[in-house]
């Protein structure tokens, strides 16, 4: 469960200093102790078991009594200190609806100096070993809480966005981050899958076009499909950008090919357009 732009402002700035002593206690910890989090937040023993039942309350912390007393952040708590720190900054002052569900990520409308999306990175369990296997960011931690990941995805996708589009890649244009929560552009148009366009063939080439100007700029994107294509009819935008990887990696030639047939693929089917994977290849590989 996500909070609302009405459950962070109501937040106290103590729940905030108890959220971020487990944050920092957790890359320590699978159950921060209550001791150490007396000594974190300087509270007295009457005033965190306050703050740890208000956090609680709000489903931001989790606890258990094996083998002792101990709290955890989970993901709406990780969400609260993200937000609460994207808004401090001014990089958005409202949160909007969800627009979106992914395999990783929850999407919402936001309002920055504009309209912007914000994209929540959740990776999970399930992903784990395709993380581990193809993208190769995990740290060499005894332990990894699933938010820390999916910070590193976060990071990830940011670093992709920033060089893309200095690069002059049709990507969704990358505000701010903070933790596991990216700040961007809204893009126009729906995605390949829930549209109809006029003209297939040159959307084709405009997707495979973008394609080669990210694999020039050293990103295969990993997971190209036309759920993850936009377009309004007459332009493309390539988004979700947190598994790519790059060209010298050793599974990126399978990869590539992967995500190509995708598209190519999609094309055929649903348009009768059919562009022999050699030629599409040339296009990206150039």
């Amino acid at each position: 469960m996500t909070l609302s732009a009405d459950d962070i402002r109501t937040l106290h700035k103590y729940d905030i200093r108890v959220l971020l002593a487990i944050e920092r206690l957790m890359k320590q910890h699978q159950w921060v102790p209550e001791d150490l989090l007396r000594e974190q937040t300087k509270f007295s023993e009457k005033e965190l078991l306050f703050r740890l039942g208000r956090v609680q309350g709000k489903n931001l912390v989790k606890s258990s009594s094996v083998p002792y007393k101990g709290y955890q952040l989970v993901f709406s708590g990780y969400d609260a200190l993200a937000l609460h720190s994207l808004s401090s900054k001014g990089t958005i002052s409202a949160l909007g609806t969800i627009i979106g569900v992914g395999k990783e990520s929850e999407v919402y409308e936001a309002l920055g100096f504009g309209p912007v999306v914000l994209k929540m990175h959740r990776v999970g369990q399930r992903s784990f070993h395709t993380i581990r296997k193809n993208r190769g960011f995990l740290p060499e931690w005894k332990h990894c809480p699933w938010i820390f990941v999916s910070t590193l995805s976060a990071q990830q996708e940011f670093e992709a966005l920033s060089t893309l589009h200095k690069g002059g890649v049709s990507v969704p244009v990358p505000v701010g981050i903070n933790r596991h929560v990216i700040v961007m552009s809204q893009v126009q148009g729906m995605d390949l899958k829930a549209c109809t366009v006029d003209d297939p063939d040159y959307i084709l080439q405009a997707i495979l076009h973008e394609a080669g100007k990210a694999y020039a700029l050293g990103y295969v994107h990993g997971d190209l499909s036309e759920f993850n294509v936009m377009t309004d009819g007459e332009t493309v935008t390539l988004i979700d950008w947190p598994q790519w990887i790059a060209p010298y990696h050793p599974s990126a030639p399978e990869i590539l090919e992967r995500d190509i047939k995708n598209i190519l693929t999609f094309f055929e089917k649903k348009y009768s357009v059919a562009l022999p994977y050699t030629e599409a290849y040339e296009l990206v590989v150039g």
